[in-house]
This record gives structure tokens, sequence and C-alpha cells, in this order.
């Protein structure tokens, strides 16, 4: 795994992110919004982004619709549950992993990697936990069909809230290659 990593000072608790809803009623969980354009979690990645990695993941006029239907790099999210499951992917993530909004944000983050290398990616997302950011990371992952490909040249962050608290994870790869090739 070749990655760099620096340490985010002043990174406190682990607040869960608002990803889900009440009923007043009967207290039962709803399934969590669709931030596939949400302006909150745009900001929430972006401003995280900007703040650990020192740039910036969108150009300062881009709004969410852009990152979603139209970034040319893939972008990611998942959350803090103990078996964290993706809330996020953009349409250039999409089509590379080969599922749909709905089939990714109900997949256990951990299932985009084969079986073989959950523990080089657990070992990633444990560096990022660390210190906040990871760059330059390479892997290989797996998309619905099977087909595994070279992730290239991303950048994995933590989801920080304005307190400082995580709300997830994310990445961000512009460049990915099947396996092979």
């Amino acid at each position: 795994m070749r990655m760099r990593a620096r340490r985010v000072p002043g990174r406190t608790s682990q607040a869960p992110f608002r990803l889900t809803r009440l009923l007043p009623a009967n207290m039962k969980l709803l399934p969590p919004d669709n931030l596939s354009e949400n302006a909150e979690f745009f900001s929430l990645l972006t401003s995280s982004y900007k703040r650990l990695v020192g740039s910036s993941l969108t150009p300062a006029d881009r709004e969410p619709s852009w990152l979603y239907h139209e970034a040319p790099f893939a972008v990611v999210a998942h959350n803090i549950e103990p078996d964290p499951r993706f809330i996020y992917a953009n349409k250039t993530a999409q089509i590379c992993f080969e599922y749909s909004w709905n089939e990714f944000t109900t997949l256990p983050s951990r299932l985009s990697a084969e079986a073989v290398e959950r523990t080089e990616r657990q070992r990633l997302l444990d560096a990022v936990s660390r210190n906040g950011f990871v760059t330059g990371y390479r892997g290989i992952r797996i998309a619905k069909s099977g087909r595994r490909f070279w992730i290239e040249n991303g950048v994995v962050w933590q989801l920080l809230g304005v307190d400082g608290a995580c709300r997830g994870q994310a990445a961000m790869f512009p460049s990915w290659r099947d396996v092979g090739l």
C-alpha cells in the first residue's frame, strides 16, 4: 500500500452524522435521506476535504448536482456504523463499481474489496482514522460484476463536522484501471 498520511490536531469523538430520521409516534428508524444532491452533505464533504487535505475537492462555483452528476472523478462515502455502509456514491463511482444509487447505499463498504484485500483496506481506514486523511492511495476493488480494478491516486479523508466530530469517511479517486491491463 502506497500512501501518505498526516495527523490532524484537534479531532474529537465520533458523533454520528444525522443520517436517519425518527418518527415521533413510534420512534422507528427510517432509511437515510438521499444525499446525492444534499447541500448539507456536500458542505460536509467539501469542507472536510479542504480543512484536512488543504485543497478544494471541487471548483469554487460547483454545486452538489455537479459533484453527483458531472464530476470526472469518483467520490464515495460511508458512515460510522460498526460495519460501515456506503451513504454516498457519485455517478462516476456508480459507473466504476457497476452499482445503482439504491444498491450502493445499502452496501457495506467492506464489500467494495475482495475478501483477500480487506485487511489492506482496513489498514488504510485505520490510518485515516488516526491521521485525518491519506493521499496517494492505490488499491484493488471489485465491481458488482466481479470485475477487479485498481483505484489510483486516491485521497481518503475523515468527514468532520464543524464541531470536529467524525461523521464518516470519504474517498476520491481520479483514475482506475482493470486488473491485468
